[in-house]
């Protein structure tokens, strides 16, 4: 049951039946913080996973309208006049916000495009290995081993130590990675924060790690822009990195951007050939010309890229780097929470947790591995659908390399409160009895 103390501390209304039933009512569920109404979310949802799909904030749904608007009215002249300029004020967006040259980014939908794009450019021969490790973003892994079973490269996966141990946990997750390199090791894939443990990766120094060694680096910043304070591209100096801007920015869905080292623009090519290739235009290099624009589609949310860096700055008066920071620290206090109140000690220390963080719970009592993919469920586990359908709580529960327990993984973003964990954590431990049962 859920103890009234909690129901109390949370700022919830106890409901008739709640208690014997299980079911919930969303006239009691806890609000956001006082920012949540600048976000459009469903009433009473009870929203924690912002590292999924991101969330976009009504002002830059506005400017995404927009743009749309302008597209529309006179479509000729936003793809043959404007678009370029668009592009570029929004490249230059983006290469202040994570430190690098602005001619050295293409805009994509999506961090897996980038991947994507990266892998096919590198020149892969039979033989050569690509390393990655258990804890890569599935979409990635799939991308890996299609292009390899087509060239015949090798993949190499190495294991994670996860939970990661006490102490010098950032050097054991070096150690593991480091141990996969042959001398036929081509290039690594490696997360700047890992999807579904939710760990801040020691990329500066794995980068450094590897360069020597001649093996190129993929950066997978998914989740790192708008989460990992004072990112800097130029610092980390890999050879490509792309990152998801509808994450933590907040733009719209279906905008990312992928780096490439200076002295590999040469022959990087996109995917999907349009009209511009093989012509540049006089005076733009032909990265610029081939990736502005590679067919008729809708660059709204990409352009709108600027706005969502300029709308998540004014929240608070720090700036965008005083969001980051509150996310970090909300983060923290919510696992700290709900790990004291199962029972579980930490998977990592704090310093390698940003914005999301991944919790161990009990297994489940049919013994049934935890997943990501369900075979025959709308989630991975029947768990996940009890908070959602009894809690109107949006959170995953799912599987994680290295344990056969459950793993929660909670988000925080500047619209979540407190409240919404401890709410979170009645609901799990009301659920976790329920199983028992």
């Amino acid at each position: 049951m859920v103890p009234a103390t909690e129901m109390a501390r949370s700022g919830l209304q106890a409901q008739p039946g709640l208690q014997q039933s299980g079911m919930h009512s969303s006239r009691s569920t806890p609000k956001g913080s006082e920012f949540a109404d600048k976000w459009t979310h469903e009433p009473g949802m009870v929203f924690l996973n912002h590292g999924s799909f991101g969330g976009c904030p009504r002002e830059v749904l506005d400017a995404q309208s927009a743009f749309r608007a302008r597209m529309e009215a006179e479509p000729v002249r936003f793809f043959v006049e404007e678009l370029q300029g668009l592009m570029d004020e929004t490249r230059d967006a983006v290469a202040g916000f994570v430190d690098c040259d602005w001619d050295d980014l293409a805009l994509l939908p999506n961090a897996t495009t980038g991947v994507a794009v990266a892998l096919e450019n590198i020149a892969l021969k039979p033989g050569d290995e690509i390393l990655v490790n258990d804890h890569e973003y599935p979409a990635c892994l799939n991308n890996v081993r299609r292009i390899a079973q087509r060239i015949g490269a090798k993949v190499v996966k190495v294991t994670l130590p996860w939970p990661l141990p006490r102490d010098n946990a950032e050097q054991s997750v070096i150690d593991a990675i480091i141990r996969g390199v042959s001398a036929r090791t081509r290039i690594a894939l490696i997360s700047h924060v890992t999807s579904p443990s939710g760990l801040v990766m020691p990329v500066e120094r794995l980068i450094a790690e590897l360069k020597p060694r001649g093996i190129l680096t993929l950066i997978d910043g998914a989740h790192a822009p708008g989460m990992i304070d004072g990112l800097s591209v130029r610092r980390l100096d890999p050879d490509f990195y792309t990152a998801n801007c509808h994450k933590w920015i907040c733009s719209p869905k279906g905008s990312a951007f992928l780096y490439v080292r200076k002295e590999r623009r040469d022959r990087f090519r996109p995917l999907v050939l349009s009209n511009n290739a093989e012509l540049p235009k006089p005076g733009r290099h032909q990265f610029l010309t081939e990736f502005d624009y590679i067919g008729t589609s809708d660059y709204s949310a990409v352009l709108s890229i600027p706005a969502a860096i300029k709308a998540m700055s004014a929240i608070l008066p720090g700036g965008f780097s005083a969001v980051m920071r509150h996310n970090r620290d909300l983060t923290l206090r919510a696992r700290a929470l709900i790990n004291h109140a199962v029972g579980s000690a930490p998977v990592a220390p704090d310093e390698m947790i940003g914005s999301i963080a991944a919790m161990l719970l009990p297994s489940r009592r049919d013994g049934a591995p935890p997943s990501t993919r369900p075979p025959t469920s709308r989630y991975g586990d029947p768990l996940q659908e009890r908070l959602i359908d009894r809690w109107k709580i949006q959170v995953p529960i799912w599987g994680v390399p290295g344990t056969p327990q459950r793993v929660l993984r909670i988000s925080a973003q500047i619209y979540n409160s407190f409240q919404q964990y401890e709410y979170l954590l009645s609901a799990i431990r009301h659920e976790l009895e329920a199983e028992q049962r």
